[in-house]
C-alpha cells in the first residue's frame, strides 16, 4: 500500500456519489521519457508497467457497451504503449472521443517522428503539460532541457493544425504549481499563457487547465521530507468549496489501471483505493460490463480536498462556474 495513504484515508471529507459515466480515463502504463517531480504517478524511464492489448480489447468492449463519450488516455507516456496508436484507430472508429495525455517531449523521441501526424489524421485531442511560460520554471520541475523540448513539439503541433481557429484539432495545456501552493485563476493565467506563448515563439493553443498538486507520491513524499505535508493538507483544506463537490471528475469519470482494474480516479489508483465507498477488494473491468454505476458511493480520502480547493482542480482544470463556462466556449 502506498506510503502516503496512512496519512490520508482518515478523513472528513463529504460523501460523493456517482452521475451518469461519460468518460473512462484509461492509464496505459508507468514507463515514460521523464521523471517530473510533480508526477502523482511516479512514472520514469525505468518503469515496466504496460497495459496488453487483452485489457485493451477488454476497455474497447467496455467503452461500446456503456456508450462511453470519451476515451482518456494517459500514463507515463501512454505513446510508449507498443498498442498505443491500435487503440487509438479502433476507439475513434467506434465514434469515441480520444484524448491523449502527451508530455509533449514524446514527440521529439525516436521513433516517434510521425506520432504527431498520427495524432492529427485520428483527431486525437491533446491534452499537454507544460507548468509554465518561462524555461527556467519548466526546467526546475520536469528536467533540464524540457521547455526547448516542449515547444518543438508544440510547434509540430500548430503546423498540423492544433490549435488553430476551425482546424477542430484541439490542444490543451495543463499548469501545475512549483510547490505546496494553490494554482492561481485559471481564466486570468490562461490570458497571460496564450499572450507570452505567442509574443515570445509563436505559439497557440486551445485552453489553459489549471490543476493543484495532489499530496501523494513524489509530490506527497517531498512535502512530507520537507516538513510540508500538514500544512498543505491545512491550505486544502481551508480553500475546500463545498460548490465544487457537483463538478468533481469522479461523478462522471472512472479510472482503469493497466491490468484492467478500477477506481473512482487517477488519484485513487495511484494509491491503490479500490472503487466505490464498501468493501476492500479490488474491481475489475470485467465485473462493470452490465453495470451501471449511478449511485454508487465514491470512496474518498483526505487528498480529495485537492479537487475541491479554490476554483477545484481535476482533469478538466477549474471546476469553479466562471472556469467551466470558458471551457465550453473554447471547445
Amino acid at each position: 500500500m502506498h506510503d502516503m495513504l496512512p496519512l490520508l484515508v482518515k478523513t472528513d471529507f463529504p460523501t460523493v456519489y456517482r452521475d451518469r459515466l461519460e468518460t473512462v480515463q484509461a492509464n496505459l502504463g508507468y514507463r515514460c521519457n521523464q521523471s517530473c517531480i510533480h508526477c502523482h504517478v511516479a512514472a520514469g524511464p525505468q518503469r515496466t508497467e504496460t497495459m496488453n492489448w487483452e485489457t485493451m480489447g477488454l476497455l474497447l468492449r467496455y467503452v461500446s457497451a456503456r456508450g462511453i463519450a470519451a476515451l482518456d488516455l494517459t500514463g507515463g507516456a501512454p505513446e510508449l504503449n507498443p498498442h498505443f496508436r491500435a487503440l487509438v484507430a479502433h476507439a475513434r472508429r467506434q465514434g469515441v472521443h480520444v484524448v491523449d495525455r502527451c508530455n509533449l517531449t514524446i514527440l521529439n523521441e525516436p521513433d516517434q517522428e510521425d506520432l504527431a501526424t498520427f495524432l492529427a489524421n485520428h483527431a486525437v485531442e491533446i491534452t499537454a503539460s507544460l507548468p509554465c511560460y518561462l524555461e527556467e520554471n519548466v526546467d526546475q520541475q520536469r528536467g533540464k532541457g524540457v521547455f526547448e523540448a516542449s515547444l518543438a513539439g508544440l510547434r509540430q503541433l500548430n503546423a498540423l493544425g492544433y490549435g488553430q481557429p476551425g482546424s477542430g484539432l484541439i490542444v490543451n495545456l495543463v499548469y501545475n504549481p512549483l510547490g505546496p501552493v494553490l494554482p492561481p485563476d485559471q481564466i486570468g493565467l490562461e490570458d497571460a499563457y496564450k499572450h507570452e506563448l505567442a509574443a515570445r515563439y509563436g505559439i497557440v493553443f486551445n485552453r489553459l487547465l489549471a490543476l493543484a498538486n495532489m499530496p501523494i507520491q513524489r509530490f506527497g513524499s517531498q512535502l512530507v521530507s520537507k516538513g510540508q505535508f500538514k500544512p498543505y493538507m491545512a491550505l486544502l483544506k481551508s480553500a475546500h468549496r463545498d460548490e465544487n463537490l457537483a463538478a468533481v471528475m469522479c461523478r462522471n469519470l472512472i479510472s482503469v489501471d493497466w491490468q484492467g482494474y478500477v477506481y473512482d480516479c487517477d488519484f485513487n489508483q495511484m494509491l491503490q483505493l479500490p472503487l466505490g465507498a464498501n468493501g476492500p477488494g479490488r474491481t475489475h473491468l470485467t465485473e462493470l460490463l452490465d453495470r451501471e454505476p449511478i449511485g454508487a458511493r465514491v470512496r474518498v480520502a483526505d487528498h480529495c480536498y485537492g479537487c475541491t480547493a479554490g476554483q477545484g482542480s481535476s482533469c478538466g482544470g477549474a471546476l469553479d462556474a466562471a472556469s467551466m463556462s470558458l471551457a465550453k466556449v473554447a471547445a
